[in-house]
């Protein structure tokens, strides 16, 4: 077997040029990015924000606890203008430290687009419900959703199938930011799928779950309302069977989430 040299290997696609902006340039796109965001039902909920540093723009969120407070921020992406056309933009995530992924190009709508509408869980997650809020033009009002006998999630009106996110939101009423609580599982782009509901719809069990050549992963979160606020718990593999299996660990590590 013959090893290849250094010098035989593909050298790397070149970076893209970051195109120089003028501070109206600057300002305008600013402004396109931060309308898009108050436009998204989910963004705006999810407390997310654009800042424009050394030429270009950072997606960040900013996190809070059930009292308002902020207790931290995270930069989620950022977007580059780039050379050769006035309206192209470069969308990217960081997935390792200093190592940054194309997730879009295009203009300011295209971009914004592909954050808002995320449903892989690179940003949130959460897209088919800002797509269904958006359609509804309602801003955060829930719309009416039945189960079926199934156990499968419907909007009333046009008996169009939910997704798990929009029966959590419109059908149990949990808050966006509490939907989108388990970050890893998102991140990690695995699909919501509800497990399991109690009578009294004030305890859901969640399976996360995705599939590769190399098998299934999942995870597992317990939404639950308790003294009348929603919380959302990933509980360990083995106690994640059902809600009372799942309740009672939890009660047993004094509502200590698995990490």
């Amino acid at each position: 077997m013959r090893w290849r040299r250094r010098h035989d290997w593909p050298d790397r696609p070149a970076r893209p040029k970051v195109r120089r902006l003028s501070a109206d340039e600057r300002d305008k796109y600013l402004s396109g990015m931060i309308r898009a965001i108050d436009r998204s039902p989910v963004l705006s909920g999810l407390h997310f924000e654009v800042h424009a540093l050394r030429g270009r723009f950072y997606i960040e969120r900013r996190f809070q606890n059930e009292d308002g407070t902020l207790i931290g921020t995270a930069t989620l992406g950022r977007i580059t203008p780039l050379t050769g056309s006035t309206t192209a933009l470069l969308l990217e995530v960081e997935y390792r430290q200093g190592s940054w992924s194309e997730i879009a190009k295009g203009s300011v709508q295209k971009v914004m687009n592909a954050i808002a509408n995320d449903n892989k869980g690179t940003f949130h997650g959460l897209g088919s419900l800002n797509q269904s809020l958006r359609k509804a033009g309602k801003g955060l009002q829930r719309l009416p959703v039945k189960k079926r006998r199934n156990g499968r999630f419907v909007f009333s009106e046009t008996e169009e199938p939910c997704s798990a996110q929009e029966a959590l939101f419109h059908y149990f009423g949990l808050p966006v930011d509490v939907i989108a609580r388990p970050r890893t599982w998102y991140w990690y782009h695995r699909k919501p799928h509800i497990l399991e509901v109690s009578r009294d719809r004030r305890r859901v069990l969640v399976r996360f779950s995705t599939s590769s050549l190399s098998g299934e992963f999942g995870g597992t979160c317990l939404y639950i309302c308790r003294e009348g606020r929603w919380g959302a718990f990933t509980i360990k593999p083995s106690e994640s069977d059902d809600i009372t299996t799942a309740e009672r660990w939890l009660e047993m590590r004094k509502w200590r989430q698995w990490t």
